[in-house]
C-alpha cells in the first residue's frame, strides 16, 4: 500500500508494546511516518512487522535507543532524519518504575528511574531545539502519580512531576523556535505495566475497571497533541484517565 509522502516524522521511545505501540499505529493511520525507538529491537522489530501489514512499510522504521544515555538519543534522531530526510516530532514515552520501600533504596535505584523517566526527555528535546525547524512538537508521557500516588514508588512519581517542570520550562524555551511541548498524564491504563504492578496485586492501589482506559485512548490524546490542530497548545498537562482524580 502507497501513501504520499509524509508531512509528520515522528520518534517514539518505548514504541514496542503498550501506550508507545498504540501510539505507533495511531499516528500511521493519521498518515505520519514513525522511528518506533527502544531497548529491544527484536521487539521493535516483530512489532513493526505487524504494523507494516495495514501501513506503508516504507513509513516504519526501528532504532534501539537507551534513552538514558545521550549518545544513544544523538544516534536514534540522526538515523530517524537519515531515514526520512527531516524530523519534527516526538513521544517520549519511555518508562521505568520500580517498587521498593524508602528506606532501602540507594543511589542507583533513583539514577535508573531518573535516566529514563527524565533525563530521557530532556535528551530528545534537547535534540528537538537542536535540529527541528519552526513547527515542530513534542509530547511527554507523565502520569498522574505526578499529581497523586501511592507508596512504594517514589523514584517513580518524582520523576514522572519533575517531567511536568520540565515541560513547561521547555514550553517557553521552545516557543520562540516554533516547538511546542507538552504533557499527557495517562491514568489507570490496560497494559501489563498496570496488571504487573505489585501494588495492585496487594491491594494497596485499588483499581476500578470502570477507570481503566485502553492505549488507543492515551494514543488519541497524544495524537491530538501532536497535530496542527493544537498548534496553540503548550505547555499543557493533559490529564487523561476517564475523570479518576476528579472524584472526591
Amino acid at each position: 500500500m502507497q501513501t504520499e509522502a509524509p508531512q509528520h516524522v515522528v520518534i517514539v521511545t518505548g514504541a514496542a508494546g503498550g501506550i508507545g505501540l498504540a501510539v505507533v499505529r495511531r499516528l500511521l493511520r493519521d498518515g505520519a511516518a514513525v522511528m518506533m525507538a527502544g531497548h529491544h529491537l527484536d521487539k521493535l522489530d516483530a512489532a513493526a512487522g505487524q504494523l507494516a501489514r495495514d501501513a506503508d512499510p516504507a513509513h516504519i522504521a526501528t532504532v534501539a535507543c537507551d534513552v538514558s544515555r545521550e549518545d544513544q538519543v544523538v544516534a536514534a534522531v540522526d538515523a530517524t532524519i537519515a531515514r526520512f530526510g527531516h524530523w519534527n516530532r516526538v513521544v517520549n514515552n519511555a518508562g521505568l518504575m520500580t517498587f521498593k520501600p524508602l528506606e532501602e533504596q540507594v543511589a542507583d535505584d533513583w539514577h535508573s528511574v531518573l535516566g529514563v523517566d527524565l533525563l530521557g526527555a530532556f535528551f530528545f528535546i534537547k535534540q528537538a531545539f537542536l535540529k527541528m525547524q519552526h513547527g515542530g512538537a513534542v509530547v511527554n508521557v507523565s502520569s498522574i502519580h505526578a499529581v497523586e500516588t501511592e507508596p512504594l514508588v517514589a523514584p517513580y512519581a518524582a520523576a514522572k512531576a519533575a517531567l511536568l517542570s520540565l515541560t513547561r520550562s521547555a514550553a517557553l524555551e521552545g516557543k520562540p523556535k516554533g516547538i511546542r511541548v507538552n504533557a499527557v498524564l495517562p491514568g489507570a491504563v490496560d497494559t501489563p505495566m498496570l496488571w504487573d504492578n505489585p501494588n495492585v496485586g496487594a491491594g494497596i492501589e485499588v483499581i476500578d475497571k470502570a477507570d481503566v482506559g485502553t492505549p488507543d485512548d492515551i494514543a488519541a490524546a497524544i495524537a491530538f497533541l501532536l497535530s496542527d490542530e493544537a498548534r496553540f497548545v503548550a505547555g499543557e498537562a493533559m490529564r487523561v484517565d476517564g475523570g479518576r482524580l476528579a472524584r472526591l
